[in-house]
């Protein structure tokens, strides 16, 4: 019953935050949302910051998944465009972009939960992609000089970097456009041919 209770919470504060943004969101509305008193919320997280904390980390999760699954057979340039397609997924929810970009900013304080969060969640990131730009360079289809984790790296500060300029421009960046023009000059720059997505 704990489990689900918590992923309850978790899918209404997903929700909440998503649309409405995490300081417009009320604990109190959360809680009522999953039959709870805000004090039996409170019971699960402790406080809102570790109930955005579990958000983001979800988010973190779900993403990941969705790159793990990449096809056994897709091609370098597949999985650029898979990461453009993260980019669509994300911006389908702009409040968890904007959770995203408060936690990250957290997570340089080395006594914050976050920052253990994000340091694993780069290296898992960054490796994982890596893993797959190399099948690239296995098959000749990338450059055999690529360094995959500079690749990977780049495209994940990239991907970082526009969001927090997403935020900052109170939604006006054309976010997809601004990644798939980054993935474009990259393939270019990678591929054994030259050419683009």
């Amino acid at each position: 019953m704990g489990v689900a209770r918590r992923e309850a919470i978790l899918e209404a504060a997903t929700g909440y935050f998503a649309k409405g943004g995490y300081h417009r969101t009320a604990m109190s509305r959360i809680a009522a949302d999953v039959g709870l008193t805000e004090g039996g919320l409170l019971h699960h997280f402790p406080s809102k910051k570790h109930l955005l904390l579990a958000v983001v980390e979800r988010r973190i999760l779900t993403t990941a998944r969705w790159l793990d699954e990449t096809p056994a057979d897709a091609t370098g340039r597949d999985v650029l465009r898979r990461l453009a397609g993260v980019t669509e997924r994300e911006l389908a929810e702009p409040g968890l972009i904007e959770l995203f970009v408060i936690v990250s900013a957290e997570a340089a304080d080395t006594s914050s939960p976050a920052h253990a969060l994000f340091a694993e969640r780069y290296d898992t990131a960054i490796n994982g992609l890596a893993g797959l730009l190399r099948r690239a360079v296995e098959s000749g289809e990338f450059r055999a000089d690529v360094d995959c984790t500079a690749v990977a790296r780049e495209c994940i500060a990239v991907s970082d970097g526009l969001q927090l300029q997403w935020v900052l421009s109170g939604g006006e960046l054309d976010l997809v456009a601004a990644a798939r023009t980054h993935l474009d000059r990259l393939a270019r720059t990678i591929t054994a041919d030259g050419a683009g997505l």
